[in-house]
């Protein structure tokens, strides 16, 4: 069976939504790849706000986003996000991407954790515009990703239906390892 790339599918759907002006979140900058992507979408006029606790990755995507125009970086967990994106933004981000693990090419050791990524999709939901998108790639192959993934999957069976639907994408068939697409849309 062939292998399907997650991340793709999830820039797809978030190239069908967003559009030039508008505002998303990287919530785990990573190497920057998924906030340089936002930021190809959004701009010139559009705004990307980039979370991430490790300076290498601050560092990283910095480095591939130079010249990149509406990209804040913040040294911060994603957890606060809600705190530290502008009041004036709630409700009114269009996509949010979760890449949720450890830095690839850093410290493995360093990994989201459960409870924070909990507190990040709660505040990510209060942040998302009606009709906005969040994509969560959760990853349970590795140490303390087969726990984050199944409260993800759990977190995601608790929304109120009435104004979230999502979907659960896999790499490969179904199995305990494989690592999986969250897609949620806010619908009201």
């Amino acid at each position: 069976m062939q292998r399907i790339s997650l991340i793709n599918i999830a820039h797809q759907h978030i190239s069908a939504l967003l559009l030039p002006g508008d505002i998303a979140i990287d919530a785990t900058l990573g190497n920057g790849h998924d906030a340089v992507f936002l930021m190809s979408l959004v701009a010139p006029s559009g705004q990307v706000f980039g979370f991430d606790i490790q300076l290498a990755a601050i560092a990283a995507t910095q480095t591939n986003s130079a010249g990149a125009t509406g990209l804040t970086l913040i040294h911060a967990s994603h957890e606060l996000m809600a705190d530290k994106i502008p009041v004036q933004h709630h409700g009114h981000i269009k996509a949010i991407m979760f890449n949720l693990g450890y830095l690839p090419g850093g410290d493995k050791s360093i990994i989201t954790q459960t409870e924070s990524t909990l507190c990040a999709l709660n505040a990510a939901t209060a942040l998302l515009a009606v009709g906005g998108i969040m994509t969560i790639m959760a990853y349970p192959g590795h140490e303390g990703g087969d726990l984050e993934t199944a409260q993800i999957e759990h977190w995601c069976e608790q929304l109120d239906n009435s104004k979230f639907s999502y979907q659960i994408l896999y790499s490969t068939v179904t199995s305990a390892t494989a690592p999986r697409l969250f897609m949620l849309r806010k619908t009201l």
